[in-house]
């Protein structure tokens, strides 16, 4: 049973990453040991060379995740060059990625200084969490509403394998990559491309803020348990209390960060 809800699950979340990434992934292991050996990575991505892939997009979903994950730091200088030497490509698709990154306001360009991580602070925690509990709550709520079976049962399905992981034995990186699949899910079922292309934004930056306090937020394993009953409430089309949890959950988010700054 263990095995299936993992295989389940893995499926899902390769889908929502395969679909809501900009560059075609090569299907993996669907019983890996480790479920984060499918994309999203900090390495370059393992291309499907049969696939018509832009080496801009191999390049953007690279930095994105270094910058996601902290493995480039807020503030930190970006050196394309070192860049396109440790993906393998040119100086030119990584100066393309870095132009979109910077509409994704994950780096930001000085005229005469180069580029660099966006920085953080506090009031970036309160304009982000006030945006994301507007639109979890709706993107849960359409998800609950419209979503169809198959859809639903994944989600069910995810939300028994969350409930089997053992927090205190993940790093941090796998962590935050169950946190992304099961928002991403949330924002797939509810059907709405562009409440997606918003939230999956806003998410990132919020994973952002996230990592940089994990270590000294005391409540990690309920913020990753209320993921649970959220999904639950949304495959059993409860879109009231899939509304109320997924509110509870954002504004939880922001309290605990600001509990520990």
């Amino acid at each position: 049973m263990v095995t299936t809800a993992r295989a389940v699950a893995t499926a899902v979340v390769y889908q929502l990453y395969r679909d809501g990434m900009s560059i075609p992934l090569r299907r993996q292991d669907p019983l890996a040991a480790n479920l984060y050996d499918l994309p999203v990575t900090v390495a370059p991505l393992d291309l499907d060379p049969s696939a018509a892939t832009s080496l801009a997009d191999k390049a953007y979903v690279a930095i994105r995740d270094r910058l996601i994950m902290l493995d480039i730091r807020p503030g930190d200088p970006i050196d394309d060059d070192e860049l396109a030497k440790d993906l393998g490509v040119g100086r030119t698709p990584v100066r393309e990625a870095l132009k979109r990154l910077e509409g994704d306001r994950l780096v930001v360009s000085y005229p005469r200084r180069g580029t660099f991580a966006t920085g953080m602070d506090i009031s970036d925690l309160a304009h982000i969490s006030d945006i994301r509990a507007q639109l979890e709550p709706l993107a849960a709520r359409r998800a609950a509403e419209r979503a169809v079976r198959t859809a639903h049962s994944e989600l069910d399905e995810l939300a028994s394998h969350i409930q089997q992981l053992d927090v205190a034995q993940l790093d941090r990186t796998e962590l935050m990559r169950w946190d992304l699949a099961v928002h991403r899910a949330i924002y797939r079922a509810a059907g709405n491309p562009h409440l997606e292309d918003v939230l999956i934004r806003y998410d990132n930056l919020a994973t952002r803020i996230f990592c940089l306090f994990l270590d000294r937020l005391p409540t990690v394993d309920e913020h990753v348990g209320e993921h649970v009953e959220l999904l639950r409430s949304i495959a059993a089309g409860d879109a009231d209390r899939a509304d109320d949890l997924a509110r509870v959950h954002v504004l939880g988010f922001e309290k605990a960060i600001r509990a520990v700054i």
